[in-house]
């Protein structure tokens, strides 16, 4: 049974960066796209970036593009996501997930397999 375990989330103060990881166990992570996503309180789960199975194919919401960054090693199982300029808006928890189709998605009903989140907190 694959799992997913994010890492990385904490308080920064606004302009300041963080970096999420999300370790996969199992053999088959490369055959997967990978996705971000962020839940604010009182909010629903929104796309945050994807990417291909190889990494060379990546997706972002307009919110983020330009200050954040999806990538992938396949060597360690693991997908980062790279964020910078980050601003109180982005406070959420922050979840990674797993298309077993391999395909970049949008919407959180077509990822398969779920981490169980981690805490970004950007103070103002």
């Amino acid at each position: 049974q694959v799992q997913l375990v994010e890492s990385g989330g904490g308080l920064v103060q606004t302009g300041g960066s963080l970096r999420l990881s999300c370790a996969a166990s199992g053999r088959t992570f490369s055959s997967y796209a990978m996705g971000w996503f962020r839940q604010a309180p009182g909010k629903e789960r929104e796309f945050v970036a994807a990417l291909s199975r190889s990494g060379g194919n990546t997706y972002y919401a307009a919110s983020v593009k330009g200050r954040f960054t999806i990538s992938r090693d396949n060597a360690k199982n693991t997908v980062y996501l790279e964020m910078n300029s980050l601003k109180p808006e982005d406070t959420a928890v922050y979840y990674c997930a797993a298309d077993y189709q391999g395909r970049i998605e949008t919407m959180a009903y077509n990822y398969d397999l779920w981490g169980q989140g981690t805490q970004v907190t950007v103070s103002s």
